[in-house]
């Protein structure tokens, strides 16, 4: 099984990707690992070297999960034609994931570090559905109704997946 999912901060990626990992083995790229430069919060990365890393993970496994807010990222993916989800639970459930979500050491050096970026992430979770760019509503919806493959639009984490 090869997936990919995209969806806003907060909507339950994570959450979701390790859900589906666990009933499968399948190892996961969280894309924040690829995209931002190690040790640094907000330097993008050059996006040639990001791709090459997804390209990499997903040609170095047979099953694999893909997982993130980057279109560009999740395009990459999606050339090899896995199950590809939109997570979409609405603005109020990404708000009330982003405020009880657990530390994440890969991203900061302390939950009091997280926690002094929460201002900046809700403000960006809620800009999601106006905003335009790689990271946006209309750049997922467009990448969903261009992609031919296997597809499913999701509104919570518990969604069935066939």
């Amino acid at each position: 099984m090869s997936v990919a999912i995209v969806g806003n901060s907060g909507s339950g990626k994570t959450t979701l990707a390790r859900r589906l990992a666990a009933g499968s083995g399948a190892p996961i790229l969280d894309l924040d690992t690829v995209a931002w430069e190690p040790g640094q919060i907000a330097v993008a990365r050059d996006v040639g070297e990001a791709i090459a890393d997804v390209r990499n993970f997903c040609e170095a496994n047979n099953d694999w999960i893909v997982e993130g807010c980057y279109a560009s990222l999740i395009e990459t993916a999606l050339q090899l034609h896995p199950r590809f989800l939109v997570l979409d639970p609405g603005l109020e459930q990404c708000i009330a994931n982003c405020r009880s979500r657990p530390w994440e050491p890969h991203k900061y050096s302390s939950r009091e570090e997280q926690d002094k970026h929460l201002g900046f992430l809700l403000e960006w979770v809620t800009e999601y559905y106006s905003r335009s760019g790689d990271m946006s509503f209309a750049a997922h919806k467009a990448m969903y109704e261009r992609y031919d493959g296997p597809k499913q639009w999701l509104s919570a984490v518990n969604d069935p997946i066939p």
